[in-house]
């Protein structure tokens, strides 16, 4: 298997899989695309996407309507998507993905996360580059074969298809979100879930208590409503 695979292995073992903050992280999808595209989902295919991860998480049918609705709305203020970069200690460097209707709050925050960790937050593009930014797409695995949707899906960028519990995984790059979206669409294949991912290219062992400072930092970003994701060149530890 590659890399996505052994990334989206380690993330689940993590308390990554926990999903008390998936509500809020849809909510700011849900408002971003219907800014973006309008209130349709027919007509807004970033919308049908997070309609779909609000479904894979069990997110209330009138929870997201109300989403969508109150993102309609002139008087909602925006999210503005935000990326920070820096280091924990002993050199991990970290990517910090942010959706915020306040800059100035979200800096100070992030700032003073680093700062308290002994960590250090960067300038823009320092550590960007260590990782690839990745979409992915997780379909219905009923009466498909994994190896079939790799080669039938390499010539709309998939690079990595594999299988897990709960359906096939498709990863590409980043670029290729919108031709694989539209393929399994107009193939009728039924898409439980997709999303971007930041896989680190290479990741650094620490042992379990140089892990476990750089934890405090990733827990204390992951706690702030206004991140969305955090993606690290930490070694998962095995459990």
């Amino acid at each position: 298997m590659g890399r996505a695979f052994e990334f989206r292995k380690a993330r689940k073992m993590k308390r990554w899989s926990a999903m008390s903050k998936a509500f809020t992280r849809i909510g700011k999808d849900i408002v971003m695309a219907v800014k973006e595209g309008g209130p349709d989902p027919d007509s807004n295919s970033r919308l049908r996407a997070v309609i779909q991860n609000a479904k894979s998480v069990n997110m209330p049918k009138d929870n997201v309507e109300r989403a969508i609705k109150r993102a309609s709305d002139k008087s909602q203020g925006d999210y503005k998507e935000v990326i920070f970069e820096g280091y924990a200690p002993h050199g991990i460097a970290i990517l910090v993905e942010t959706a915020t209707d306040n800059n100035t709050r979200t800096v100070a925050n992030v700032r003073s996360y680093f700062n308290k960790c002994d960590g250090s937050l960067g300038t823009s593009g320092s550590v960007v580059f260590m990782f690839d930014h990745t979409c992915n797409f997780r379909i219905n695995a009923e009466g498909l074969d994994p190896e079939e949707i790799e080669l039938e899906f390499i010539d709309y960028g998939a690079e990595e298809v594999f299988a897990d519990d709960d359906g096939i995984l498709i990863y590409a790059p980043f670029e290729s979100f919108g031709a694989i979206q539209a393929e399994l669409e107009s193939r009728g294949i039924e898409i439980l879930s997709s999303g971007f991912e930041r896989i680190p290219q290479v990741t650094k062992p620490l042992d379990a208590e140089k892990a476990a400072d750089v934890d405090k930092l990733l827990e204390k970003l992951e706690e702030d409503d206004d991140v969305q994701n955090v993606y690290h060149t930490m070694q998962e530890l095995e459990e």
